[in-house]
């Protein structure tokens, strides 16, 4: 029986060998997971389906239906009630599973209110091009001095405005913190053109924002999950061996592919930081990589770009929202800050857009 992948194939007129290329493996192994004798990785199965424009949920279902039907077809004498047990246990697994990652209760209304914004900000475009131009000068410059003051960046906003915009050196600041400031508004750059084409996250694109923050800076790590053990300076959270990231970033991006038809665009946006940076899948950077994928996830839903606040107290209260969900696996408080970040965004657009 033909796979949903190999129909698709067939209906595209590609070639097997160029899906092969695609997920890095032989024609003959991709041979034998399009005519079902071999099962494609999770991973290989996710870009499988952005290449073809399948449903990932759908090809997961197809996988694990032959799965099943391959263990229990040796035992049809109990195979019934052994579908029956595992619909109770699997049922129960969820709802645990579903209660712990989507409780949004604590901010329910404010997500109802930010999706009312967003449908505002939305009626307001198209802007007449030097309108916009002069906004996103203003409020990516604003991002890239928020975002990197919170990692320790000196740089006040008039001189991030000079690095970037006009490219004139900081007399007294150091190299690094001029490529810091400079890497960050052309990995801005990278998210919004990619938002514009409807380019898909995964972890391609992940390592290329990292790439992007950290070039010129640590050019052997940039784009790489670390190989060492790290600590966060000031924190109760340990961050996982190195052994482990490989699989861990595996169900970052599952989950990503799971829940981002499901949950509201700020939640997921806040979900994909925290699980990124809770991760610190590398030796720098990590923080500013999360936030640009916060706001990747955000552009792709029609959300403007949302900064964070780099000052003492604002940093303070972000670690300390963060270290809530990573240590108490409570997500009350980062939540809130990034739900109320969005909506200040939003409301400071509309102004500027009367």
């Amino acid at each position: 029986m033909k796979t949903i992948i190999e129909t698709k194939r067939e209906l595209l007129g590609l070639k097997v060998f160029e899906l092969a290329n695609h997920v890095k493996i032989d024609a003959s192994l991709m041979s034998r997971i399009l005519n079902g004798k071999r099962e494609p990785s999770d991973e290989q199965l996710l870009q499988l389906s952005q290449l073809l424009a399948l449903d990932y949920e759908e090809l997961l279902k197809e996988k694990m239906i032959r799965k099943v039907t391959s263990v229990l077809k040796d035992y049809p004498e109990i195979a019934e009630e052994v579908l029956t047990v595992a619909e109770k246990r699997i049922s129960y697994l969820l709802s645990e599973n579903k209660l712990e990652v989507i409780d949004i209760s604590s901010i329910q209304a404010e997500l109802k209110v930010l999706t009312e914004l967003q449908a505002r900000w939305k009626k307001k475009k198209p802007l007449s091009s030097l309108q916009l131009k002069k906004m996103l000068e203003y409020f990516h410059t604003q991002y890239t001095y928020e975002s990197n003051q919170i990692e320790g960046n000196t740089l006040d906003f008039q001189e991030t405005h000079l690095v970037v915009n006009e490219g004139i050196t900081i007399g007294g600041k150091s190299m690094r913190e001029h490529l810091e400031a400079i890497n960050h508004q052309e990995a801005i750059g990278f998210i919004g053109e990619l938002a514009t084409q409807k380019g898909a996250f995964n972890q391609q694109v992940l390592l290329q924002i990292h790439q992007l923050i950290l070039k010129g800076i640590q050019p052997r790590n940039a784009g790489k999950y670390r190989s060492v053990q790290v600590r966060i300076s000031g924190s109760k959270h340990i961050p996982p061996e190195p052994y482990l990231i490989e699989d861990m970033m595996q169900d970052y991006f599952l989950f990503y592919a799971h829940r981002k038809k499901k949950l509201h665009p700020v939640v997921l946006a806040a979900e994909m930081h925290e699980r990124l940076v809770s991760i610190h899948p590398f030796i720098d950077g990590n923080g500013r990589t999360a936030r640009l994928v916060m706001n990747l996830i955000l552009l792709q839903h029609g959300y403007p770009i949302v900064s964070l606040k780099g000052d003492l107290a604002n940093r303070l209260r972000y670690y300390k929202a963060l270290e809530a969900v990573q240590v108490e696996h409570d997500r009350t408080d980062f939540y809130q800050l990034i739900a109320e970040r969005t909506k200040h965004t939003l409301l400071e657009y509309l102004a500027m857009v009367k």
